[in-house]
């Protein structure tokens, strides 16, 4: 799986290029070669960069479980459209589209970009519900007894429960989007130089016992989630407030706080990481853990599986962390934009077979393989998901020392079940198995970023950019001095006026 990660995330850019390039071509797509007469609907597809299976695996790369082989050998666009035509008798054309940031996607449909299907992150969708951009998935999308719904019969049901019971505006996130990938954010370390204890808690971030050898990442809304958790630690962690009936629901108010004593304490911790941290990055923290140049980096769980990965080639064993004040809980789904659809049937049944498509087993499998993140799939009366987590991660039979890992709280419809627990060998507990489905012990302190208003996102850039574009900290005691000076000449000057 690792040596599959390296080799594909660095042809990945060319190899999406090549694909937004030739689905211009007739010859793209199966389905672009329509004849004259038939049917043909045009999908406009934009998605994260990296985040889709481009097919071309190596025969070695064959996935064997025990419920069949699962390889991939075309795009996932390619095998779409076929699947598409071979299902429904309609040609489907695809016009696939990549962006970096959720904020990048934005000011894309800003600028006037036009898609039918998007995957954007959770805050990311509440926002564009709030704006009205969305259309709602179809109520034959959600029938259980079409057996090509692949994804409402074998969404999570513990993902499934979040998308029904969070709203925007009375409106539940399920009845916009549909899942795709999630994770929790945490620590990716290296044990031999920092404990588990430390790595821990978000107040690793300004410590001086790692300074120059971590990093944070350079976005606001994931490094002002780290600072709050950082800052409230005391309270976050007691007992009372762990113990309340009400604890989860307290959890997300506390983590996305916008007051502005609450800012402007995440203002001076995120100015201390500044000056502690070796950098902020948005993807170069991989490479750093991986050779060496710092010892923990704030991490997406499905980057710290590929920098584990990564590193596992190397002879380094790093583990991940969950801090104990908090974690986020994130997620990317597919959502349909109504300037793109247009009230056209065809257009959103195409986009919702896409989703269904990608939520089929062996789709989710692949897709999980290629990109390295969870999918919200586990599969319903399918078990080639779970399979695959124990492919992955489950212990050899000679293995010395292993031990138990749940996963009953994603996979089962109540709770822990018997036949989804994964015998793992003992020191991967806390390395790739636990980044890439998370206990239920750290999901119970997860909260969600929450869609800011206009007001509170104002307040919170202007945090941002008094964090990375001015430090008060780095300012002299020189230049306090001579800041006083200016400022007592005019008051001496002021006060003899007013006595002459």
């Amino acid at each position: 799986m690792s040596a599959r990660a390296s080799v594909k995330r660095a042809a990945a850019g060319m190899a999406v290029l090549f694909w937004i390039l030739s689905s211009a071509s007739p010859a793209a797509v199966h389905a672009a070669g329509a004849e004259d007469g038939e049917k043909e609907v045009t999908l406009r597809i934009c998605n994260w960069e990296e985040y889709i299976d481009l097919g071309d695996w190596d025969e070695d790369e064959t996935i064997e479980l025990d419920s069949g082989d699962i390889i991939g050998e075309n795009s996932m666009m390619e095998d779409f459209a076929e699947w598409y035509y071979e299902t429904y008798g309609i040609r489907v054309k695809i016009e696939y589209s990549t962006f970096g940031t959720n904020e990048d996607l934005y000011n894309m449909l800003t600028l006037g970009d036009t898609y039918d299907l998007v995957c954007p992150s959770e805050y990311m969708i509440m926002k564009l519900m709030t704006e009205d951009q969305l259309v709602p998935l179809s109520e034959e999308f959600f029938d259980t007894s079409d057996r090509n719904n692949y994804y409402i019969n074998g969404v999570s049901p513990y993902i499934r429960s979040i998308f029904e019971e969070n709203e925007i505006e009375g409106k539940p996130w399920g009845d916009y989007a549909a899942g795709y990938m999630w994770g929790i954010t945490g620590i990716v370390y290296n044990p031999e130089i920092v404990s588990e204890e430390d790595a821990s808690s978000w107040k690793i971030l300004n410590d001086p016992a790692y300074q120059r050898k971590i990093t944070i990442k350079d976005n606001v809304r994931d490094s002002y989630f780290a600072a709050v958790g950082a800052i409230k630690s005391g309270m976050l962690t007691s007992e009372e407030f762990v113990g309340a009936p009400d604890y989860r629901k307290r959890l997300e108010e506390e983590m996305n706080d916008t007051s502005e004593e609450t800012i402007a304490r995440a203002q001076e911790y995120l100015q201390d990481v500044k000056d502690n941290a070796y950098s902020f990055e948005t993807d170069s923290g991989k490479a750093d853990m991986v050779t060496g140049k710092v010892a923990a980096n704030y991490q997406w769980s499905g980057d710290g599986v590929y920098t584990m990965d990564q590193a596992d080639e190397d002879g380094i064993s790093l583990a991940f962390a969950v801090p104990k004040e908090a974690t986020n809980v994130y997620f990317d789904g597919w959502v349909m934009l109504k300037n793109g659809i247009q009230g056209d049937p065809a257009k959103q049944h195409a986009a919702e077979a896409f989703i269904n498509f990608n939520s089929r087993a062996d789709s989710v499998i692949r897709n999980m393989y290629y990109v390295g993140y969870t999918s919200v799939i586990s599969g319903g009366d399918d078990e080639r998901i779970f399979e695959y987590a124990d492919y992955c991660y489950g212990a050899e039979e000679d293995e010395p020392e292993t031990s138990d890992y749940d996963l009953g709280y994603f996979f089962a419809e109540e709770g822990s079940d018997d036949e989804y627990i994964i015998t793992a060998p003992s020191d991967q507990i806390f390395r790739q198995l636990f980044a890439r489905y998370p206990t239920g012990d750290a999901m119970k302190r997860s909260a969600l970023m929450v869609c800011f208003d206009e007001e509170q996102n104002k307040a919170i850039n202007q945090m941002w950019i008094n964090v990375r574009c001015y430090n008060i900290h780095d300012v002299p005691i020189w230049a306090w001095g001579i800041a006083g000076i200016a400022v007592c000449i005019p008051v001496v000057f002021g006060v003899r006026k007013v006595r002459r």
